[in-house]
């Protein structure tokens, strides 16, 4: 396979568009207007040259999941989830808390009033250690960690999702910079090309139906290099929404379109696929938060423990030792168990929906085993079909070079008629373009793998 890399500058300019009825080679050799002196033009133009981002392939990656709201989101959720682990861990553990309390009741001067508290004054200043044990919090703590797994699997799976978009974007534009060129290519082919009919012409040995042919074929090349350099904006423009948060066009590729990327054994993303595949960990995940949500909601049938032990004052006064010198301070502890009886069959109904989630996550965790055999073969046969694909098509892209050196030849020499040289300009430009979208089949395809196998191959 031939390894071609051209790096073709933006600043291909609106002007362009504008192509002279001349040929282009004649455009080309203008000199530049006395207005706009060489050292003047050089100022001008330094800045911009020094300020050009050269851009890999991870360089756009890195910047992507800069700026992308989808995957950014993803990565908060998954955030979030870490968060609510946390927090369902932390419930497990013994908390501290000290209470202080007034209560002031006011007295009956005809008799003694009944009041709920200690005394008419009654003072609390105590710190409580908490503890609670239940199966439901348990469970619900294994829940959570079953969440933040298929939340992270799920930023991974948005990731990988952008891979191929950021790759399909990147690789698209370097396959326009090169179907610039080639039009550019074919364009002053088209003007050497009729410039010879025309001389062919005055010689008497062409007809002029051969100039007319000639110039027609010219002004549908011109016509191609016109979209070719739309197409190319189009692509820098679209890469750039992609990967910079404000808008900036002043950037080149670094990496080569045609240079040679290995595809691995269908055995190797086999095996990557088993253990990295992002979809499958995340149907996993789920399965196992269903199964804790199961185990919590039969943990409603069964009996929850509290212990409580306090250590501070409860006492008529706000004071460590009383009138008669007698500490204040104080300990006390209490244990409850608490016993469920009835509730109206509440706790019946939350296992059964609950039960109902994990069948539906064991449906999808299958399903997604199944996609993900799928998906290995079909994948693994685009990449391989690209890939046999491709060297036919450089092949291609050098027999229509030469076919059409050969055939230009033979038309001067008077075998050929212009129709096979039209021919010829026709199947050459076909060619290249098969051989730049050809390249970026195979680039997408290998990231497509990507988001299976968790390994991106680049040069």
């Amino acid at each position: 396979m031939k390894s071609c890399r051209i790096l073709v500058p933006f600043w291909v300019s609106v002007a362009a568009l504008s192509l002279p009825s001349a040929p282009r080679a004649a455009a080309q050799e203008m000199p530049p207007p006395a207005s706009a002196p060489p050292q003047q033009a050089a100022q001008q133009t330094a800045p911009g040259a020094s300020q050009t981002l050269r851009l890999t392939l991870d360089d756009a990656l890195a910047r992507a999941r800069k700026n992308s709201t989808q995957f950014q989101s993803a990565q908060t959720d998954a955030a979030i989830a870490r968060q609510d682990r946390y927090q369902a861990g932390a419930a497990l553990l013994p908390s501290v808390a000290y209470n202080n309390q007034a209560i002031y009741t006011k007295l009956n001067k005809n008799g003694p009033t009944f009041i709920a508290n200690n005394g008419a004054h009654e003072y609390i200043s105590q710190a409580n250690v908490h503890e609670s044990i239940d199966l439901v919090s348990i469970s619900g703590f294994r829940r959570a960690s079953a969440a933040s797994a298929v939340a992270k699997a799920r930023a991974e799976i948005a990731s990988r999702g952008l891979v191929v978009t950021v790759v399909q974007s990147y690789y698209a534009v370097a396959a326009a910079q090169l179907k610039l060129e080639a039009a550019k290519k074919n364009g002053e082919e088209g003007d050497r090309f009729l410039k010879l009919t025309q001389d062919l012409e005055k010689g008497g040995e062409v007809a002029h139906s051969d100039v007319i042919k000639a110039e027609l074929q010219m002004q549908e090349r011109r016509r191609q290099l016109l979209e070719a350099q739309l197409g190319l904006l189009n692509a820098r423009l679209d890469f750039a929404v992609l990967i910079f948060p404000d808008f900036n066009d002043n950037f080149e590729l670094a990496e080569d379109l045609h240079a040679s990327v290995p595809l691995p054994t269908l055995a190797e993303v086999q095996q990557r696929a088993a253990r990295d595949n992002p979809d499958l960990r995340a149907a996993l995940a789920a399965v196992e938060q269903a199964g804790h949500d199961v185990t919590g909601a039969r943990g409603g049938y069964l009996p929850s423990l509290t212990f409580d032990y306090w250590y501070g004052i409860d006492a008529a006064q706000f004071a460590v030792n009383g009138p008669n010198g007698v500490s204040n301070l104080g300990t006390s502890a209490a244990a409850t168990v608490n016993i469920p009886i009835w509730n109206w069959g509440a706790t019946q109904s939350r296992i059964k929906q609950a039960e109902l989630r994990r069948t539906q996550a064991q449906r999808e965790l299958s399903l997604a085993q199944r996609k993900l055999l799928a998906e290995i073969k079909s994948l693994y046969a685009e990449a391989e079909t690209a890939l046999n694909e491709l060297s036919g098509l450089s092949r291609s892209a050098e027999l229509s070079a030469e076919s059409l050196r050969l055939t230009t030849l033979r038309y001067k020499g008077g075998e050929a008629t212009v129709l096979e040289v039209v021919d010829a300009q026709t199947t050459f430009a076909q060619a290249n373009t098969a051989y730049q979208d050809g390249a970026v089949r195979y680039r997408v395809a290998l990231a497509n793998l990507q988001t299976l196998t968790g390994v991106l191959t680049t040069p």
